[in-house]
């Protein structure tokens, strides 16, 4: 028998089980858009694209990802099917094993990166409050202590983490957190000069464009496990879009402004210790414990992944992947970070544009039956898109490749599905 929070990932929750309302979903993806990570993507922008640029290229990708992501969503309150489940309806039950481990592979990443994150801000407070070679300074210490945290929050399950923690007290804490980091910034730093601080060119802004999209569109692969169970299509979609929109754009500029600010050498520890300045490092602190909630996530969703793959309990896979994360974050430095989230994009947003037209237009939203084998129609317009960003990333990079890539693979799954069409009618005829 399967508790809510843990509902097998190939079975639909059943209706009964679908409690999850617009304001639950605004809570879970207010706190999913907030984050360590989302303020240093914003430090990331703020040398190339000054702050102007900066915001703009944040408002456009995180808008445009927000709408795919809630529409993904969608999806999985049609079908009731985790992420990975229900892309057998796509790629068929083989299909959807390849995009299953690829997506256990980069979650394991991005649980690894969290960890990585609040260690390094915790160790930070630590030194500050108390002395450098202090224990609450220990990198190692904070590993374990958040690693322990994620997995035990991946564990318990979605619905007991959103509903008794997120919904009833943290969402609070964290519209607390971002206020005084705003007032921080506006009581402290010239908005004039900021505002017209131009960047320096080394970014063009089609790759700053990418890297704003590419924070929503990292959640493409696991939104599903959280969507399938919300009460309306209308409610997640109005719930993930706008939370996730608010949280990600306050806290990317935030990261770029504070950049700009207080941090112009760009360095993360430059940006955490000017964090760490405000309000005592209260909000900093509160946005650090948040971030333990972006690291659930993925190691829940790591699980689910896994669970289509090895068939075993979600609550005891989630255990031993978080184990993993937090031995990989005991070793692993937090490095290469830009290239891991245009990765990212380069893989799963192909692979949402082939399931989004595949959902909406040629099933129109009716769950359909997964076929036993591999659909090579749809493999081959995801291949195709893949192909596409790799090809713009590399040849044409003023023009960006994270929207065409998706664009394209939607366009050839449409292609490919007619043209099938075609000879069948002709067969018959």
């Amino acid at each position: 028998m399967n508790t809510p929070g843990t509902y097998s990932p190939d079975i639909p929750v059943p209706a009964a089980k679908r409690v999850f309302g617009g304001r639950d979903l605004f809570s879970l993806w207010f706190s999913l858009g907030i984050g360590l990570m989302v303020l240093q993507t914003g430090a990331l922008l703020a040398p190339g694209l000054g702050m102007s640029g900066s915001m703009l290229a944040i408002v456009l990708g995180t808008l445009v990802g927000v709408l795919l992501l809630a529409a993904v969503g969608v999806i999985g309150s049609d079908t009731g099917l985790s992420s990975m489940a229900a892309l057998k309806l796509s790629l068929g039950s083989r299909g959807a094993n390849v995009p299953a481990v690829l997506n256990l592979l980069q979650l394991v990443g991005w649980g690894s990166f969290e960890i990585i994150v609040m260690r390094d801000a915790a160790s930070l407070l630590g030194a500050g409050a108390f002395s450098e070679g202090s224990l609450w300074a220990s990198p190692l210490l904070w590993t374990v202590v958040f690693g322990a945290l994620a997995t035990l929050l991946a564990v318990s399950g979605p619905l007991a983490f959103v509903r008794q923690i997120l919904r009833k007290w943290g969402i609070w804490l964290l519209l607390a957190a971002c206020a005084w980091l705003t007032f921080n910034l506006v009581s402290k730093a010239d908005l004039t000069a900021l505002w017209s601080r131009a960047g320096d060119g080394s970014m063009p802004f089609a790759v700053g464009f990418d890297i704003a999209i590419a924070m929503p569109l990292s959640w493409l692969p696991l939104i599903a496990d959280y969507s399938r169970f919300g009460k309306r299509a209308t409610a997640v979609f109005g719930g993930t879009a706008l939370g996730f929109f608010i949280g990600n754009f306050w806290l990317m500029t935030l990261g770029v402004a504070y950049t700009l600010a207080f941090a112009p050498s760009g360095e993360a520890n430059a940006l955490l210790m000017a964090l760490a300045g405000a309000g005592m490092g209260i909000p900093l602190l509160l946005i650090l414990l948040d971030e333990s909630e972006n690291a659930f996530a993925d190691i829940h969703s790591a699980a689910v992944s896994s669970g289509i793959l090895l068939k075993a309990k979600v609550e005891h896979l989630a255990l031993a992947i978080g184990i993993i994360c937090t031995l990989i974050a005991c070793f692993a430095p937090l490095a290469q970070y830009q290239n891991f989230l245009l990765l990212i994009g380069s893989v799963f947003a192909p692979l949402f544009g082939v399931v989004l037209v595949d959902h909406f237009v040629l099933r129109r939203r009716r769950q359909g039956v997964a076929t036993t084998g591999l659909r090579w129609t749809t493999f081959l317009a995801w291949i195709g898109g893949i192909c596409t960003y790799h090809l713009l990333a590399n040849l044409y990079p003023d023009i960006g490749a994270t929207l065409p890539a998706l664009i394209i693979a939607g366009l050839l799954q449409l292609i490919f599905n007619k043209a099938i069409s075609s000879v069948r009618g002709t067969a018959q005829a």
